[in-house]
């Protein structure tokens, strides 16, 4: 890739479902499919674009994925967070994941962004399963705030000066693909999480042991109530989503600018 861009990323940007227009703001020097590079899986989502961008936001130069990999996708989870990897070997030292999620939250409404302030994984697998570089990042890594903390007041700040409500909690990933039962929701919320999704640990995970900071950002696209629970669709969250991306855009972007 370093023969396509001159480009050396200060910041890598993970863009989830529905989410993929974020990349307009991006005044990209390069736009690389996944299929054209060695080792990326390709995604299966249909709102995934597939496409790697080399570019700038404001003063920040940014590498950013328009589309994510899955479990539920069938790769494993070192699959999933290669792209990290990939990343970071090209120069980027934080890393921005957004997705969306189910809130489980009783006062909290679709349409909110969430900052994600702690994860639990319950995936099945870890991507550092497996023989460890020492290189890259130690073999325990520790992730008593896998989310940085000053990369949180910073959106905090950025979602102040725009008047966006944003809301803290924690994000659960479980396989999917199927959305959960209301046994589910009620147990995963006795856990402590405040947002479900399919997504973003595994890359997470990946970039703390490599070093980079992380900030990760949630858009609530349906409820998850067990009891008040109502049937969703795919088309229904994307449009969810794609209604509350200008709020994920300005405090991404504000984000980006304070860097």
């Amino acid at each position: 890739m370093k023969t396509r861009t001159a480009i050396v990323p200060d910041v890598a940007v993970i863009l989830g479902t529905g989410l993929g227009a974020l990349a307009d703001e991006l005044k990209a020097d390069v736009t690389i499919p996944y299929a054209e590079i060695p080792g990326f899986p390709r995604p299966t989502v249909e709102t995934h674009a597939g496409r790697l961008l080399f570019g700038t936001l404001g003063r920040t130069r940014v590498a950013m994925m328009q589309g994510r990999f899955h479990r539920y996708e069938g790769y494993t989870l070192a699959q999933v967070a290669f792209p990290v990897r990939v990343l970071r070997a090209l120069g980027a030292k934080t890393l921005i994941v957004s997705n969306v999620s189910g809130g489980m939250h009783p006062l909290w409404s679709t349409g909110d962004l969430v900052l994600i302030s702690d994860h639990i994984n319950l995936l099945g697998d870890n991507p550092l399963v497996g023989p460890n570089v020492d290189t890259e990042g130690p073999r325990f890594p520790d992730m008593s705030a896998a989310y940085d903390p000053d990369l949180r007041q910073l959106a905090r700040t950025v979602a102040l000066e725009h008047k966006i409500v944003l809301r803290e909690g924690v994000y659960v990933a479980v396989p999917g693909p199927n959305l959960e039962t209301r046994a589910e929701y009620r147990m995963l919320r006795a856990l402590g999480a405040d947002v479900v999704g399919m997504s973003t640990v595994p890359e997470v995970i990946t970039a703390v042991h490599q070093g980079m900071r992380v900030l990760g950002l949630s858009i609530i696209t349906d409820n998850c109530l067990p009891d008040a629970l109502e049937p969703t669709s795919v088309e229904q969250i994307i449009a969810v989503a794609r209604g509350a991306e200008p709020k994920l855009a300005a405090v991404v972007r504000g984000v980006l600018e304070q860097l």
